[in-house]
């Protein structure tokens, strides 16, 4: 059954990594970038700030720190526990799928696809009574970790597993979240 899973898992990633072409390469480069995504990140907690005020967008913050530094850190002990090689990496693979990036350490799971999720997952529970169509926030986790499959650096198993991971801490951080914003940040009158 594993065995069948991982066949699925390449099969997926060379399709999916198959779909890029040269003329894109940069643009994905990019979007992979964290560093490229801060007007995002400015233009929504200028939203956030306008709804909820600057105490609350604080408070905020601070969740979402814990929340990356928790995925990260977490991701980090996975890949060092499994230690799969990356798509890039893999011997096996480097002849049939564009490899656009390289990186050295391993693959499972996607760093990128756990933070995005989680922050995500965690903003849509604080803010979808504020703006009406708040989901969309998370064609941000979806762009950017297929930008991870296009430039040949995980497996498509690898950004599922992420997802989760990141949408579950996201959930277990607002239930706390909820349960200490009354005490220390009342809402904004």
């Amino acid at each position: 059954m594993l065995e069948k899973i991982k066949e699925f898992d390449i099969n997926l990633l060379v399709y999916l990594n198959g779909l890029g072409s040269e003329t894109y390469d940069k643009f994905w480069l990019i979007i992979t970038q964290q560093l490229y995504w801060t007007p995002f990140f400015l233009l929504l907690f200028y939203l956030i700030h306008k709804k909820i005020g600057t105490k609350q967008t604080l408070y905020i913050l601070l969740f979402i720190a814990i929340l990356i530094a928790f995925t990260d850190q977490t991701c980090n002990l996975f890949k060092h526990t499994f230690q799969r090689l990356r798509p890039c990496n893999n011997p096996d693979l480097k002849s049939i799928i564009r490899i656009v990036q390289v990186r050295t350490s391993y693959s499972f799971f996607s760093g990128h696809a756990a933070n995005t999720m989680a922050v995500a997952t965690f903003l849509f529970w604080i803010l979808r009574r504020y703006f009406k169509y708040f989901g969309f926030i998370f064609f941000w986790p979806l762009i950017f970790a297929y930008s991870r499959i296009y430039l040949g650096l995980h497996y498509p198993g690898d950004i599922l597993a992420g997802y989760f991971f990141g949408a579950l801490f996201g959930s277990l951080l607002y239930l706390v979240y909820r349960k200490l914003k009354p005490q220390y940040f009342p809402d904004k009158v």
